[in-house]
């Protein structure tokens, strides 16, 4: 389980798709992508849908996403991806009252039990009191990471200097 803070946009996706009967039928997607701006976010999601869709595609909408931390599973099978809204929970000495923020994050697991799991697990790593006040699945199908784009771009590392014997 890896956690990656980053600007994260939130990107639907129109196109035909081909059904069982060779008839296609217009679908929308969504997709998250790693990106700094609106402009790379949309530069971002054409270039990796061009690789899995024949055809045209549009986007319909692209929208900052709510959430700043996503928490990445390391296992295959975890295929969905989960809103949760955590609440902080501090105590304001000068008030003697408690105070809640809250806070979004995006949870890939298998089943919501398991994400529930996986924030316990996350969080279980930090001194942070906290309460689950929602979590709910996704309609997001992948989360195109900076990182992942940017090294399967760059040329591969150049050897190291070495020196010459014979000189």
């Amino acid at each position: 389980m890896k956690s990656i803070t980053s600007q994260w946009y939130e990107v639907k996706v129109r196109y035909d798709k081909m059904t069982d009967d060779g008839t296609p039928k217009p679908i929308t997607e969504q997709y998250v992508v790693d990106a700094l701006t609106f402009t790379e976010a949309e530069s971002i999601i054409t270039e990796e849908m061009s690789v899995y869709i024949s055809g045209e595609f549009n986007i319909n909408g692209i929208k900052p996403a709510s959430y700043k931390e996503i928490f990445f599973s390391d296992l295959n099978n975890d295929d969905r991806w989960f809103k949760a809204k955590l609440q902080f929970i501090t105590f304001d000495e000068k008030t003697q009252k408690e105070k809640r923020s809250a806070v979004n994050y995006l949870v890939q697991a298998h089943t919501l039990p398991q994400a529930v799991k996986y924030i316990g697990d996350v969080m279980g790593q930090t001194m942070i009191d906290y309460v689950i006040s929602n979590i709910s699945e996704t309609n997001i199908l992948d989360v195109f990471q900076h990182n992942d784009l940017k090294s399967s771009k760059e040329p591969d590392d150049k050897p190291e200097y070495e020196e010459n014997a014979n000189a």
